[in-house]
């Protein structure tokens, strides 16, 4: 096996940047979702479940801050005053881009029902240090994205859908990284992630994308077919340098 694919998205729930290289952290893909939305108003960081329309701005990294491209070609970069203007004429409400490392506990929001959004909103707190929704890596194979997609073959499964960190290609057809959790996975010379949980899956995504549309039946044949999941939440075992087409390969449990 080997990785495939490398995506990095620095500002929590928007698009994110597809990459050649990387750098993995203690704490994860170095600079992933180390910034957020905050909302002025209630306090809660804001994701694509709340305000969809995150998905159709963008964020890359500009050395060590974050570069934004909203809808109209407005573009704002790096935690201040400026940004945070600009981002609240966007969104209509008064908002702050905030570093993670800033925020210790930060709190967000999912949909007890993925496919309604005027079902109740539960809250949660993220770990410190990432605005992340459970563990520091997302790791994908192909496979199980193929495996998904013969399920419902109507369904767009671009992968931007999907928001991994990690995709890899050549492992066995079907949903294989589900095996891998308790497991090691060594990325290339240095790198090394362990598997903690399939990913459960929200409404995330069902959004709509620039070349993507609503899709509820995204959400709904991974709820019927397989409990809802899709892809592997990891945390870091080794940190080093990963890019693509470098080795993967799963040790024995550990």
């Amino acid at each position: 096996m080997h990785v495939a694919g490398l995506w990095r998205y620095p500002v929590k729930s928007m698009q994110g940047e597809e990459l050649e290289a990387a750098d993995i952290d203690t704490d994860g893909l170095r600079h992933d979702r180390a910034w957020g939305i905050r909302s002025m108003t209630s306090g809660l960081v804001l994701t694509a479940r709340r305000r969809p329309e995150l998905l159709l701005a963008s964020a890359r990294l500009e050395g060590d801050r974050p570069h934004i491209t909203l809808p109209d070609g407005t573009t704002a970069t790096g935690v201040g005053p400026a940004t945070d203007s600009a981002l609240s004429a966007w969104l209509d409400e008064p908002v702050s881009l905030v570093a993670a490392a800033d925020v210790p506990e930060a709190v967000g929001e999912f949909f007890a029902d993925a496919t309604d959004d005027t079902s109740p909103a539960i809250r949660w707190t993220m770990p410190a240090g990432r605005f992340v929704d459970a563990q520091p890596v997302l790791l994908l194979t192909d496979a199980a994205l193929r495996a998904a997609a013969e399920l419902y073959p109507d369904g767009d499964w671009d992968v931007r859908r999907i928001r991994p960190n990690i995709v890899a290609a050549g492992a066995p057809p079907g949903w294989a990284e589900d095996g891998w959790v308790e497991r090691t996975v060594a990325i290339g010379a240095e790198a090394a992630i362990a598997p903690v949980a399939p990913c459960q899956r929200c409404t995330m995504v069902t959004r709509p994308q620039p070349g993507l549309r609503r899709d509820l039946d995204i959400y709904r044949t991974l709820l019927r077919h397989h409990g809802g999941t899709l892809g592997v939440w990891s945390a870091v075992r080794r940190p080093g340098p990963v890019r693509l087409g470098d080795a993967v390969e799963v040790d024995g449990a550990h």
